[in-house]
């Protein structure tokens, strides 16, 4: 499943919760992206010996912790125009 389907079953979770709660509940949910696949249960295990209040900061959590594959290129932005003085990375053409 995506990261956004696999972080919107947090909000089903019982807050407050700590993170190995949600590992034991969550932890076989496999989150598939670009570079290839990891449980939310590998996810979760980055983000530490947490408490959280609430989904939002679950979300928050799992969103920091997966791997920079897992949202697309590095440092890419089609918003934000580079900054003077500031070398941008050359355009590209898909």
């Amino acid at each position: 499943m995506t990261l956004r389907t696999a972080t919107d079953l947090l909000e089903d979770a019982s807050y407050p919760t700590t993170t190995d709660d949600l590992r034991a509940t969550y932890g076989n949910v496999r989150i598939e992206h670009p570079a290839g696949v990891e449980s939310l249960d590998e996810v979760l295990a980055r983000t530490g010996e947490e408490e959280f209040a609430d989904a939002t900061e679950a979300v928050h959590a799992v969103i920091g912790a997966v791997g920079q594959d897992a949202v697309g290129r590095v440092g890419y932005s089609d918003r934000d125009p580079t900054p003077m003085g500031v070398d941008g990375h050359e355009p590209v053409s898909f």
